[in-house]
C-alpha cells in the first residue's frame, strides 16, 4: 500500500527533502531523525533498504509498483539500473514535476488523475503513462483558467520575457512553451538529469539478493 501518513516523517526517516519544497526541509528541524536517519550505523543491507525506501517514496509508489520497475528494467537489455530510472523519470506525473507544472509529486499525481493534461491531444489521466520522444503534452483549455495555472503562465512568461526566448528549459529532455503551456519530449532521460541523490546501484542490489 501507499504511505498516505504525515510526508515530513518519511523526510526524517531518511533526514532527507525527499519531496523538494520548503515544507519538508529538515535543516530548521531540531526534531531527531527517526531510526536509520543521519548518524546511524547500518548493515550493507540497511543502507540498501534505506536508499531504496527513499527514492520510492521520492516517486510517489507502494512498494509493488517500485520492485514492478526494477523486474522490468532487469528484463530490458542494457543496464538494469539505467533502464529501471529512465523508466520511472518517464512517468507522466514525474515529468509533470520535472516540467515545473506541480510543486510535489503528489500534486502532480493529482493534476493527472484529474485529467488536466493531454498526450497529443488525446486525454490522459494515468499517472503511470510512458512518454516518449516526440510526445507533447498540454494543459486543457479550460484548466488555463484556474488560479494555480494562470500563475504558472504569469512566471514562465516573466521568465520567458527576461531571457528573449519562449523555451523555459528545466531538464534537457523536456522543452517547455512558456506561452502555450506545453511539455515536448525532446529525448529520453540520461544519467545526468536522474536525481543524484539516488544510489540505484544499491536499490539494484537490494532487489538482486
Amino acid at each position: 500500500m501507499r504511505y498516505t501518513g504525515p510526508k515530513v516523517k518519511l523526510c526524517r526517516r531518511e533526514w532527507y527533502n525527499l519531496f523538494g519544497t520548503e515544507k519538508y526541509n529538515l535543516n530548521d528541524n531540531h526534531r531527531k531523525p527517526l531510526g536509520g536517519g543521519r548518524g546511524s550505523k547500518l548493515s550493507e543491507f540497511g543502507v540498501q533498504l534505506r536508499k531504496k525506501q527513499a527514492a520510492k517514496r521520492m516517486f510517489g509508489l507502494s512498494e509493488k509498483q517500485f520492485a514492478r520497475y526494477y523486474k522490468e528494467a532487469f528484463r530490458r537489455q542494457g543496464v538494469t539500473g539505467d533502464n529501471m530510472l529512465q523508466m520511472l523519470e518517464r512517468r507522466l506525473d514525474t515529468v509533470i514535476l520535472r516540467a515545473n507544472f506541480a510543486r510535489t509529486i503528489m500534486q502532480a499525481r493529482q493534476f493527472v488523475g484529474h485529467a488536466h493534461f493531454t498526450v497529443n491531444g488525446r486525454k490522459n489521466n494515468i499517472s503511470s503513462f510512458q512518454v516518449s520522444i516526440g510526445d507533447v503534452i498540454t494543459i486543457k483549455e479550460r484548466m488555463k483558467e484556474s488560479p494555480i495555472y494562470k500563475t504558472l503562465l504569469e512566471e514562465f512568461q516573466e521568465f520567458a520575457s527576461k531571457n528573449k526566448s519562449a523555451t523555459v528549459s528545466t531538464s534537457k529532455w523536456l522543452e517547455i512553451d512558456a506561452k502555450n503551456l506545453t511539455i515536448k519530449v525532446v529525448a529520453l532521460p540520461e544519467k545526468g538529469d536522474f536525481d543524484q541523490m539516488i544510489d540505484i546501484q544499491r536499490i539494484i542490489e537490494f532487489y538482486s539478493k
